[in-house]
């Protein structure tokens, strides 16, 4: 008898009759919407006008789609390029026959690099000031949207922990489980939901928004180093780690990020200093 762990199997979504509202899909509704009201309300701070908040939104959405889209191919199911190309893009499969598959395949680190791409253009085209600038107040709202997604991800039963290999832990029985694994997207969730209440007390009531690039260092150091901690209770998903070894794909794409982190955090202290 497991007594210190729980069964987990929740149905796909909310059944309407006509459509299925899948909580994943609900997850990352709930994760934009508040991340626009977040947004608006530090662009309202800062004296910016509704119009930018808009084309911002749609940056963003469409960076994060794209981005998390594409990194999940290249970084973990490169093979999708050459077996089912059209997939990529499609949230269909046509290697075995027509089939509705959703965008199951969605990457953090690649969300993250789409980000910041889309956040140059935007601030060149749209805003008109420096990209750290931009990059500082949006991670705010990207964090608190981070805690959503992963917990769409427990939701789908997907990104799971190790066997606890004792009572403890969560059986995902629609994985067709009978041992309790590490609930890997709740203790990401939960880091996550801290790193928001940090960065959004630093915006609201410190003045280290001023040294341009610090939030955003900060934000890639903590959010990409509770990556690599969580990822050692994280069941594989392939990837670098079966050439590189040592570490899982995770926490290889999450270095690079951690020490940009930390340049920034340093070079806008000296440089404002």
């Amino acid at each position: 008898m497991h007594y210190l762990s729980f069964t987990w199997n929740p149905s796909e979504g909310i059944d309407l009759g006509f459509f299925m509202i899948r909580y994943y899909s609900l997850m990352f509704v709930i994760a934009f919407t508040i991340g626009w009201f977040l947004t608006k309300n530090i662009f309202k701070n800062e004296g910016l006008s509704d119009d930018k908040m808009d084309s911002l939104f749609i940056y963003v959405v469409l960076a994060t789609l794209i981005g998390a889209r594409l990194g999940h191919v290249f970084f973990y199911q490169p093979e999708l390029l050459k077996d089912d190309f059209f997939s990529v893009f499609l949230p269909f499969s046509f290697k075995n026959g027509f089939e509705f598959t959703g965008f199951r395949g969605l990457a953090s680190h690649g969300a993250a690099i789409g980000i910041i791409v889309a956040m140059y253009f935007y601030s060149k085209k749209t805003l008109k000031k420096p990209i750290l600038w931009i990059l500082d107040r949006i991670v705010i709202a990207v964090a608190c949207g981070a805690i959503f997604v992963r917990i769409g991800n427990f939701f789908n039963s997907e990104i799971v922990g190790n066997y606890t290999n004792s009572n403890f832990g969560v059986v995902f029985l629609n994985n067709g489980e009978i041992f309790p694994r590490h609930p890997a997207q709740l203790y990401e969730a939960f880091g996550y939901l801290i790193l928001f209440i940090l960065l959004w007390n630093i915006y609201w009531k410190t003045d280290l928004k001023k040294y341009k690039g610090f939030i955003f260092g900060l934000f890639l150091t903590c959010l990409f180093s509770i990556r690599m901690l969580v990822e050692n209770v994280k069941e594989s998903q392939g990837g670098l780690e079966d050439t590189l070894g040592i570490l899982s794909t995770g926490q290889w794409l999450s270095i690079p990020f951690i020490i940009i982190g930390i340049v920034l955090m340093l070079y806008s202290r000296r440089k404002y200093a």
